[in-house]
């Protein structure tokens, strides 16, 4: 079709020359429409909505999404929102039938956004294949998906190459490239392609949900008509994306939240969310430049583990989130600390899928123990919000394009000088590149202390008695002369000043700080306490007095009833409920 109307291209061509930098509508004709970007040529066929791309220097490359068929997934690697995206890079989209149902994105949306939906064995003939999970046997047809990749073409999903040794020779032995959204770099130039971050922060989130879902009180504290309820108390170990996601969420519900990690530089973000960090009496350096947790020694986790088992025996509910790169998850939670929990007390494990942080901890199961503790071991959790994590998702592979494809002309550019493509492509042209060379997580270097030039102290004299005293007798004397000359109203309001000082004073400094700023504000409201003596001039008889005192209420108006409108603004950003 495109070879079929090329000579209709080229007669609008001299007419897109100039335009560089933004696609442009050219013109209508023939039945299609032409639009241009930097060379790339978009053609859409009116009657039957279908569209071609073409470049002048080639063909624009194809990005297939294909239907997820891992268990219990409900995500998809591309929205509507960033198959338009996509689009504008130079890019076309073929979607797999149903793809998105599962995430509530049907097919004709996708249609809408400008995508094609394709059927199984077309959408793996795209030149770049966009998944969530690495490719597998299909359990209806037997099919490898492996199999269905065409040669030179590029996959990118999550790919876990340390624990699927067999699936990177098995990818390799194609002869495509493989870039693994596991081994994205921990550096800050790589955040916005980070889909471990993304995915942690919803599964941190979910976990709370599901927390509450098997809890059997409020998260927050009430005082009722029946009585009082205490608040539960959430411990969350490991202070990670997903850690700091779940303090979160179970504060925003009113729990009470304590919070561990081996890495002693995440409390000032713990304390930072409301929650408390909590310290063991061991110190070990714990950094290892990659930005991730390090295995501790032995004293350590026994010191640790003396930490986990004071807190079990209080806490209501228990949120683990950690593990360690390319290794089972490590054991926190003993038997012995569930069996010391309360009854209706949850352990929800986001280390499931690496063997669990729990020791009771079934993968996919949520378990009761004799005592009547429940352990929730999903390992979908991120499935279990598909809408958002298949966006959060698909933007992550949408800024991967960027690094991609910075023409924006339809074709990528595996580049190994940038330290972000080279570290998460585990597979180039067929030949394994995992693991990359390690890149060190940069802190900021030291600056030398400046030499300390020597002060002389500040010696301050004492205020001598006699002058202070002399200061207060004078005082005395001059307030009893008023007292004795002044008329006796005088003297009663220069009381109620002086009291009103004193009050005022100590509420004003007893307010907490935060409500500073409304107290400001409810004050202007208080200073219109001056319409009254405006409403008491108004009807004297005098008209310039009457109109000053008109002009008088209405400033004092405004200030009364804006003041009390704004304080009522300010004090419902403190209140939970908002």
């Amino acid at each position: 079709m495109w070879c079929d109307q090329f000579d209709c291209v080229k007669n609008v061509l001299f007419f897109l020359l100039d335009c560089e930098n933004r696609w442009f509508f050219q013109r209508k004709c023939w039945g299609f429409l032409y639009f241009y970007h930097k060379g790339l040529i978009l053609i859409i066929k009116l009657d039957t909505k279908t569209y071609f791309f073409a470049n002048i220097q080639g063909l624009a490359m194809q990005i297939g999404v294909p239907r997820e068929i891992f268990a219990n997934e409900t995500r998809v690697a591309a929205t509507p929102k960033t198959v338009e995206q996509l689009l504008k890079m130079g890019f076309s989209v073929a979607v797999e039938h149903n793809a998105g149902v599962k995430a509530s994105f049907d097919d004709a949306a996708y249609e809408a956004a400008g995508a094609t939906v394709v059927s199984t064995n077309e959408v793996w003939q795209s030149d770049l294949i966009f998944k969530v999970n690495a490719p597998q046997v299909n359990p209806e047809t037997g099919v490898d998906e492996i199999e269905l990749i065409k040669d030179g073409a590029s996959l990118v999903s999550f790919i876990w190459p340390a624990q699927n040794p067999e699936l990177l020779e098995k990818l390799s032995a194609k002869n495509i490239n493989v870039m693994a959204m596991d081994s994205v770099p921990r550096i800050s130039r790589a955040q916005a392609l980070d889909a471990l971050s993304s995915m942690a922060n919803i599964a941190g989130y979910r976990a709370v949900v599901e927390a509450a879902h098997e809890f059997g009180r409020f998260f927050t504290g009430q005082i009722t008509a029946a009585g009082k309820v205490p608040p539960a108390k959430v411990l969350v170990a490991g202070a990670g994306v997903a850690g700091l996601a779940a303090i979160g969420a179970a504060g925003s519900l009113g729990a009470i939240v304590r919070a561990f990690d081996v890495r002693p530089e995440v409390k000032e973000q713990v304390e930072s969310m409301g929650a408390e960090f909590l310290e063991v009496d061991y110190k070990e350096d714990t950094s290892t430049g990659d930005g991730y947790a390090k295995e501790m020694s032995d004293e350590f986790n026994k010191a640790a583990e003396r930490l986990y088992a004071e807190q079990a025996k209080d806490v209501d509910i228990i949120i683990t989130t950690a593990l360690i790169p390319g290794r089972p998850a490590p054991k926190l939670i003993t038997k012995e600390m569930v069996d010391s929990m309360k009854a209706g007390s949850v352990i929800v494990d986001l280390a499931a899928a690496n063997g669990g942080n729990c020791a009771y901890t079934e993968a996919d199961k949520v378990i009761t123990t004799a005592n009547g503790v429940k352990i929730i071991g999903y390992t979908d959790m991120v499935s279990r919000l598909p809408t958002q994590s298949s966006q959060l998702y698909a933007t992550n592979l949408v800024n991967l394009v960027k690094l991609l494809c910075k023409e924006k002309d339809g074709n990528i550019d595996i580049n190994f000088d940038d330290e972000v493509l080279r570290g998460l492509t585990v597979i180039k042209a067929g030949e394994v590149t995992w693991p990359a060379p390690p890149i060190k997580v940069s802190a900021a270097p030291k600056k030398e202390a400046a030499p300390k030039v020597a002060i002389a102290p500040k010696v301050e004299k004492p205020t001598s008695p006699a002058k202070k005293y002399g200061i207060l007798a004078a005082a005395a004397i001059a307030f009893g002369w008023v007292a004795n000359n002044a008329p006796a109203e005088f003297l009663s309001h220069f009381t109620v000043f002086v009291l009103a000082c004193v009050v005022g004073y100590y509420v004003v400094w007893n307010v907490t700080h935060a409500l500073h700023t409304p107290l400001m504000s409810v004050t202007n409201a208080i200073s219109g306490i001056i319409i009254v003596g405006a409403l008491l001039q108004i009807g004297q008889g005098h008209s310039g007095v009457s109109v000053l005192a008109f002009i008088a209420i209405l400033i004092a108006s405004i200030n009364i009833f804006g003041g009390f409108t704004v304080t009522k603004r300010m004090l419902e950003m403190f209140r939970k409920d908002k």
